[in-house]
């Protein structure tokens, strides 16, 4: 398999649509449904690439993005922040947070896929 992807979202049909897209597309995915979930996955088993949902219950995902770009070890893994929060100033929070990209629903497989290519590690 491929570089390894945590897709992470509280809502169990969107994990798993990710999983399917990003497997068919030769990625290894891990999967978490909360933010402590996430932050979990991370530190068992570091992936290259962060899909992370922002709205979820506590810690969101601006809170986990924070919380992994300011640990030295887990900083430099990518980070795509996906959400239907698409005002500037969630945009701006998600910046603020660390996020590398952020790309709102609804959102083309092909974007998502772009973005990701883009900031995987060479």
């Amino acid at each position: 398999m491929g570089r390894k992807i945590l897709v992470v979202d509280d809502e169990p049909h969107i994990v798993m649509m990710l999983e399917a897209r990003l497997q068919k597309n030769g990625f290894e995915v891990a999967t978490a449904t909360s933010g402590a979930e996430a932050l979990a996955q991370v530190k068992k088993s570091r992936p290259d690439l962060i899909v992370l949902d922002v709205m979820m219950p506590p810690p969101n995902g601006f809170e986990v993005c924070r919380m992994l770009k300011e640990d030295p070890v887990y900083k430099n893994i990518p980070v795509i922040l996906l959400t239907a929060k698409s005002t500037g100033r969630d945009q701006s929070l998600g910046v603020s947070a660390g996020a590398d990209a952020y790309v709102t629903k609804p959102y083309t497989p092909e974007e998502l896929l772009g973005q990701i290519r883009e900031l995987l590690p060479k």
